[in-house]
C-alpha cells in the first residue's frame, strides 16, 4: 500500500514554482529566505515548517540541510542566476536550486 500525500503537501506542491534570484532578493533583504539543500524534498520541508514540526526542522538546521540564505550564498546566486524553485510558508520563502537533468 502506498502512502498518499497529505492535503497540506498537495496544496504546497501546487504552490511551488520556478523563480529567479532577482525576484527573491526582497525576501533575502528581509531575512525571510530559507535555503533547502538539493537532495531534500522542498515540499516535504515546507510541510514540516508549516506544521511547526520542530524535531524535523531542527534536525535539518543542525545538519545544514536547511538554513537562512547568507550573504555568500546570495552573491553566488546573483552571479550564477540559476533556476530556483520556491514555495511560501509565511513568513518564510523556502527556495531550492534544482540540478539540471542530463539529456
Amino acid at each position: 500500500m502506498t502512502e498518499q500525500p497529505s492535503t497540506l503537501y498537495a496544496k504546497l506542491l501546487g504552490e511551488t514554482a520556478p523563480i529567479r534570484w532577482q525576484e527573491l532578493q526582497p525576501f533575502f533583504a528581509r531575512g525571510a529566505l530559507l535555503w533547502v539543500e538539493g537532495a531534500q524534498d522542498l515540499v516535504a520541508v515546507a510541510e514540516a515548517v508549516a506544521e511547526n514540526d520542530q524535531a524535523r526542522v531542527a534536525g535539518w538546521l543542525q545538519g545544514g540541510l536547511l538554513r537562512k540564505v547568507d550573504d555568500g550564498l546570495a552573491a553566488d546566486l546573483l552571479a550564477r542566476d540559476p533556476q530556483l524553485w520556491a514555495v511560501v510558508v509565511a513568513p518564510w520563502v523556502l527556495v531550492q536550486e534544482r540540478a539540471e537533468r542530463p539529456a
